[in-house]
Formats: C-alpha cells, sequence, structure tokens
C-alpha cells in the first residue's frame, strides 16, 4: 500500500509550534463529506464544534446537542480526516460543575470517536475540570469570550469585555488556562485590541473568531463561510461562497426536468 508522503498529521504540538511562526486555519466540520472537502482544502484544525447543534440540528443554541450526538459527528469527521487535527467540544452539561463527569465525557470522546483534542468554555469555573482531564492526557483547547453555552446568563450574543472589569478577568482566565496546560486558546467576539494584548501575553497560540487579526490563527463555522447559512451574516464573517442560493437554484433546476420529464434523458438510462 503506497502513502502519499505530502500528508502530515496535524498535531497538538504542531499547533504549539505554529505560534509567532505561521498563522493557524481552522473551521467546523460535522459529517465525513464536508470534513473531507475541508481536509483536503489544507485546513490545519478542524472543529467539530456544538454549533452543529445549530447548523445541523436547527436549534436556537448550543444548549440542546447532547454528548451522544456529539459523539456520532465526531466519529464521522475523524472517518474522512488525513491531516488536520480533530477538536470536539465538550457539550452543555458534561463538565461544568464535576470534575470527573467532564473527564468522563472527554475520555468517552477521544475513545468513541478518535478525536485528538476536547475544547471546553470557560477559565476558573472550570479550572478543577480542565485539571482533571489533562491529568488522564486528553489534549484540552480552551475559550473564552463570548461563550455560547452561557448564552442565557449573557442574555446576548454581543461583543464580550469591552467593559475593563471583564477585560481584565479574560486576561486573567488565559493567563490561567495557559498555565494549566492547554495548548491553545479560542477567544469569541472581543475586542482586536484586547485580543491582540492576550495574544502576546501568553506562550499559547489563540485563534479567534471575531477577534481581530491579531490572534495567532482564525475559525469560522463551515456553514458561515460558505454561505449555507444564509441570514447568518456578522460583521466578523467573510463568505467564500453563497451555496444557499447555488444549492436552491439546482434544485430548482431538477424539480424542472423531473416535471418536464427531461430527466433522465437517453444517456442518463440503462
Amino acid at each position: 500500500m503506497s502513502v502519499n508522503k505530502e500528508i502530515k498529521r496535524i498535531t497538538t504540538e504542531t499547533i504549539r509550534s505554529m505560534k509567532g511562526a505561521e498563522k493557524i486555519s481552522m473551521l467546523t466540520s460535522y459529517d465525513f463529506t464536508i470534513a473531507q472537502m475541508v481536509d483536503a482544502g489544507g485546513i490545519d484544525a478542524i472543529l467539530v464544534g456544538d454549533s452543529a447543534s445549530n447548523v445541523m440540528a436547527g436549534h436556537e443554541t448550543t444548549l440542546p446537542i447532547t454528548l451522544d450526538q456529539m459523539i456520532y459527528h465526531a466519529q464521522s469527521v475523524v472517518r474522512a480526516v488525513k491531516r488536520a487535527l480533530v477538536i470536539v467540544d465538550l457539550p452543555f452539561g458534561t463538565y461544568q460543575s464535576d470534575p470527573q463527569r467532564a473527564l468522563d465525557s472527554a475520555v468517552r470522546i477521544m475513545k468513541e470517536s478518535g478525536a485528538h483534542a476536547v475544547k471546553l468554555e470557560g477559565g476558573l469555573e472550570v479550572e478543577k475540570s480542565i485539571k482533571k482531564i489533562l491529568n488522564a492526557g486528553i489534549p484540552v483547547m480552551g475559550h473564552l469570550g463570548l461563550t455560547p453555552q452561557s448564552i442565557y446568563q449573557f442574555g446576548t450574543y454581543k461583543v464580550r469585555a469591552k467593559e475593563e472589569e471583564e477585560a481584565a478577568k479574560l486576561m486573567d482566565d488565559a493567563h490561567l488556562l495557559d498555565s494549566l496546560g492547554v495548548f491553545s486558546l479560542v477567544m469569541e467576539k472581543i475586542p482586536a485590541a484586547l485580543a491582540q494584548k492576550v495574544t502576546e501575553n501568553v506562550s499559547i497560540p489563540t485563534i479567534g473568531i471575531g477577534a481581530g487579526p491579531h490572534c495567532d490563527g482564525q475559525v469560522l463555522v463551515v456553514h458561515d463561510m460558505l454561505g449555507m447559512t444564509h441570514e447568518f451574516k456578522p460583521k466578523f464573517l467573510r463568505q467564500y461562497l453563497n451555496l444557499y442560493d447555488d444549492i436552491t437554484d439546482a434544485v430548482k433546476r431538477y424539480v424542472e426536468d423531473v416535471k418536464n420529464v427531461n430527466f433522465p434523458n437517453e444517456s442518463e438510462q440503462y
């Protein structure tokens, strides 16, 4: 069996080594087909995000998705990926209050999906859970700023840490996560100047979403970037395609061809 020598598996150490040397690219994926294309496109890391709750299941928030559902999505992605690092979100309720439950949840994800790391939201509030997971040898990616699992506490998806007190807490949490040993940190919807300050003051790579250009990398939800979620257009999003319109148009043409008996034609039958 021949091996493609150009395929080099990205690891957590690869991601760490990219800080200050090369920008990190990350996108979400939730299924085999899209993950295969994202990986082939040369992405560094794939996040199996709990945003699957929104874009795959149609929920208003990320809260309803279960651990079993996250494992299912992660299994589908891992089967497709040859190069990228695969990180999986621990869903709401599986790690916040009980470090042992956090470890059990992370172990299930790693054993049952074959993913390479887990991600969880928060700083000081989840310190014990992070320690427990890391002590078991499971890599952890942090997440600060807008933390969607806390949406009912925040009450809004607006930019976080604009005020001095919250900015100071975010900086403290970033230092804490760095000292605990997480391998990287996502920062969501915070002022670009704060994101730059954090990036310059922690040893781990930062990956931004709506956090400006100074982070060590960037992440977007793949359905947003491809223009499939056509009604979601926040300021930080750059759409590289408009698949909603393209796919809708293709379906309309298919329906028309079927109705008019233009499909299948002579060459499309046996």
